[in-house]
């Protein structure tokens, strides 16, 4: 009954903050939404802020885990070697994809919290061990890139990666071509995008500009 109610909590949190906001959803609309009451959330959370905690956990948790195990097998393999790109990059948005395609409503979240502003705290709890873990197999796989261009293109890869899940066309002449592949399937996106990125983090540095 207790595990009950934290999954009651939980999947209507996940469900209004994405549909309505953070700063939107007041614990008395995720209670009443659920049928439980307040003593419940301050038994299994303490406040909103740590229930948003727990919404975001229940997700990134085994999306980070199954990270680490395939940079982990994928740094096994390669040995000495520098890994090859795209599995690098395979190893840190396959398993997000997965699970997307499972919880959907956790990407209409997610989409919500970046709009809001509020990844990068939400980033910086859940997800800074993994993400500098990914950099730093990524360095390995391309030795020869310098440190602040790689940086630089990390940056312009999560950018991406955040529009690729949650957002949609911006030239309404581009409408019709993506539609399909925004109203679901998000490992096709994701396999597009991976094309996408094995060419940037392959590109030529950027020319200077002449003085």
């Amino acid at each position: 009954m207790i595990q009950d109610t934290k999954q009651k909590l939980l999947d209507t949190a996940e469900r209004l903050f994405g549909q309505q906001g953070y700063d939107a959803t007041s614990l008395r609309q995720i209670i009443a939404a659920a049928g439980v009451n307040l003593a419940s959330v301050h038994y299994h959370f303490g406040s909103k802020e740590e229930l948003l905690d727990g919404v975001v956990l229940r997700r990134a948790g085994p999306v980070n885990a199954v990270r680490i195990a395939m940079l982990d097998r994928l740094e096994a393999e390669a040995g000495p070697a520098p890994p090859a790109l795209e599995r690098v990059l395979e190893s840190f948005l396959l398993p997000m994809a997965e699970a997307a395609d499972q919880h959907p409503q956790f990407v209409k979240l997610m989409g919500r919290m970046y709009a809001e502003g509020m990844m990068p705290a939400i980033t910086r709890k859940h997800f800074h061990a993994v993400a500098c873990r990914f950099a730093a197999t990524l360095r390995k796989a391309l030795p020869e890139l310098p440190e602040e261009e790689l940086g630089w293109r990390i940056h312009f890869m999560i950018g991406a990666m955040a529009h690729a899940m949650c957002g949609v066309p911006l030239f309404p002449a581009l409408a019709d071509v993506t539609a399909a592949g925004l109203a679901g399937d998000f490992r096709t996106r994701i396999d597009r995008l991976l094309t996408f990125l094995s060419a940037g983090f392959r590109a030529p540095m950027p020319k200077t500009e002449e003085k």
